[in-house]
């Protein structure tokens, strides 16, 4: 049975800023909690490696559609996860984006390990995760280099 989360944040800062921070992949273990590495191996093949209450999964994630300051989308191919995705920014004013992140995931391979070990929810996950991505680009006004 497939479960979804959906969630959006208001961040203060243009959406081709958002949108080009989102897409260095390599920086998500800076604002992710759980997310110990991911690597670009191609234009559309991210690999990941999570642990989340101890419990490290591995993972391919292809990207299906990139449409520029608009959305990424995505859904895992290979590995310990099954997940698929959308992030979405839209332009509110000039200097400000709201984000919404949409995933559809299988919640045995997913949430078991945030769910069984009392760090809450996939929802509060994803919630952090926005949070932390606000301060994180916030703070630097612009995306970061990798």
């Amino acid at each position: 049975m497939t479960s979804q989360v959906q969630e959006s944040i208001e961040v203060n800062v243009p959406v081709r800023a958002a949108y080009q921070q989102w897409t260095q992949f390599e920086t998500f273990p800076q604002f992710m909690e759980g997310v110990e590495r991911i690597e670009q191996r191609t234009d559309t093949l991210t690999h990941w490696v999570t642990r989340i209450g101890g419990v490290e999964r591995e993972f391919d994630a292809e990207i299906t559609e990139r449409v520029l300051d608009e959305r990424v989308a995505w859904v895992t191919v290979e590995g310990q996860a099954e997940q698929s995705g959308v992030v979405t920014f839209h332009p509110l004013a000039p200097g400000k984006t709201e984000i919404t992140l949409r995933m559809d995931f299988d919640p045995e391979g997913l949430t078991d390990a945030v769910t069984t070990t009392g760090h809450g929810s996939i929802d509060h996950q994803v919630s952090g995760d926005l949070q932390r991505f606000k301060r994180f680009i916030e703070e630097q006004g612009a995306q970061s280099r990798v």
